[in-house]
């Protein structure tokens, strides 16, 4: 099955899921950012679709369709955001239903979206983690795969709990990926 990766920051979940030999045949990044040295370092092939605004002029529609062809072009079949910033349009849903995967800091359907880290926090729960789920449109709805919890101590930061996550986030992804790719399909 072929796989890409698409990713935005550090790159610490490409670099497992290289390191755990998944079969990446694409990493797709939408602006310069530490992942192009990961996928470089892996010797995976990288494509670079930048974003042409971070504003209010941020042309979805367009960019969507511009990673949905690039995917398509490459003959991905599964397809796994990695951090990846920027939230894709209907065209890659379509082009790919039920084939994106997507990892969550918290155990949805709790705290979807961009500080669930930081909500999870404010909320005081004494225990969130990670959700590997089937992407959709509707943001962090997706059918979940798999999720695993991580305790919150009580001298937890954002960035001491979201490094722990991330720790559980990098297994658990890696095993269900793998566990659709021998299968074959996503449900």
């Amino acid at each position: 099955m072929r796989l890409a990766v698409l990713a935005s920051g550090t790159g610490t979940i490409l670099d497992a899921m290289a390191h755990s030999k998944l079969p990446i045949s694409l990493v797709v990044v939408d602006r310069p950012c530490k992942a192009e040295k990961i996928a470089a370092n892996h010797g995976l092939a990288l494509e670079l679709i930048e974003r042409s605004s971070f504003g209010n002029d941020f042309n979805r529609v367009s960019y969507t369709q511009q990673v949905t062809e690039r995917l398509l072009a490459a003959e991905i079949e599964l397809v796994a955001m990695a951090g990846f910033g920027t939230i894709l349009g209907q065209s890659i849903h379509d082009g790919f239903t039920g084939r994106i995967l997507n990892t969550h800091p918290s155990l949805l359907p709790a705290f979807p979206g961009w500080h669930a880290v930081q909500d999870a926090l404010n909320h005081g729960v004494k225990v969130t983690g990670c959700t590997v789920h089937i992407a959709t449109l509707e943001v962090d709805a997706g059918p979940i795969l798999a999720q695993q919890a991580v305790t919150i101590e009580p001298e937890d930061t954002v960035d001491t709990l979201h490094e722990r996550i991330k720790m559980v986030e990098r297994d658990l992804y890696i095993r269900t990926i793998q566990k659709v790719i021998d299968r074959g399909y996503v449900l």
